[in-house]
């Protein structure tokens, strides 16, 4: 969670609340607590909800997600850091120019793991020889599921996307498998559905195997995976940041191309071909 710095108070509560994966609600409470440090240290559980427009049971759980016994405890580390060390050096960006500069590190840092693409090559080899494909993501990561089985369509014959849970989502794994599904992409972001590890935990049992991208090596799907890419999600904003997922997305579909370039060039020229005779870009 990254927020604005105004002052020394403001800098320390921020390297309180960095890398803290914090729910909607509770970013909110983190920008209220940095723009008010000087004085939130000395504000009552009640006051801080009023500040930050939630309740006051928001506050204590946002204190507990920071790893304090309740906010008390965050209180005496807040009046701690308001108290103490000289201010650091003003950062003249603002949360908007923050959270994009951070996502930038992020694309910096999935470039640093391309160096070795050898999981990125393994993960195409096995979505390209499954037929049909299916393509898992849930809640938050829907449409990263859905972006990737739009241009996964164009170079593999069948895709399905599986972007939404209930109890059909099994029935749809096990009519994959019976279809001669041999694998499947999972995206896995947070926060994690639960509805979703049981669904990779399904697949497993069905002999399917597993590709999963995330954000973490220790998310909670990672340890179902056969093979697991990562890539960072920004928390800088009170939603979620998939830059660097939805990066790697089209990574992965580059590397599925390369696997039988002629066979991808048919399928494109014949997507372009249909698309030209029912007119369907105005270009």
């Amino acid at each position: 969670m990254n927020v604005g710095v105004t002052s020394g108070a403001a800098s320390g509560v921020r390297a309180l609340v960095q890398g803290a994966r914090l729910t909607p609600t509770q970013r909110r409470i983190a920008r209220e607590l940095v723009h008010h440090a000087d004085t939130a240290a000395y504000l009552s559980a009640a006051e801080v909800a009023e500040m930050a427009q939630v309740s006051q049971p928001s506050v204590t759980r946002f204190a507990m997600a920071l790893g304090f016994d309740g906010y008390p405890a965050l209180r005496r580390r807040l009046r701690e850091l308001s108290s103490g060390g000289a201010p650091a050096a003003e950062d003249e960006a603002n949360d908007l120019q923050r959270a994009v500069r951070d996502e930038m590190a992020n694309l910096n840092r999935l470039a640093d793991t391309l160096a070795d693409p050898a999981a990125v090559h393994a993960a195409a080899g096995l979505l390209a020889a499954s037929r049909p494909l299916p393509v898992l993501g849930l809640r938050a990561a829907a449409p990263l599921a859905g972006y990737f089985g739009y241009f996964a369509a164009k170079i593999h014959p069948e895709v399905r996307v599986l972007d939404t849970g209930g109890s059909l989502l099994i029935e749809r794994l096990e009519q994959a498998a019976d279809s001669g599904a041999r694998a499947v992409l999972a995206y896995a972001l947070p926060r994690y559905p639960r509805e979703l590890r049981d669904a990779l935990a399904e697949a497993r049992s069905l002999g399917l195997a597993l590709v999963v991208v995330t954000d973490s090596p220790v998310s909670p799907a990672a340890d179902l995976a056969d093979v697991t890419l990562t890539a960072a999600v920004g928390s800088q904003l009170v939603f979620d940041l998939h830059t660097a997922p939805m990066v790697l997305t089209m990574v992965l579909l580059q590397a599925m191309s390369d696997i039988d370039p002629a066979a991808t060039q048919r399928r494109l020229e014949h997507f372009e071909s249909s698309a030209t005779r029912r007119a369907v870009f105005m270009e």
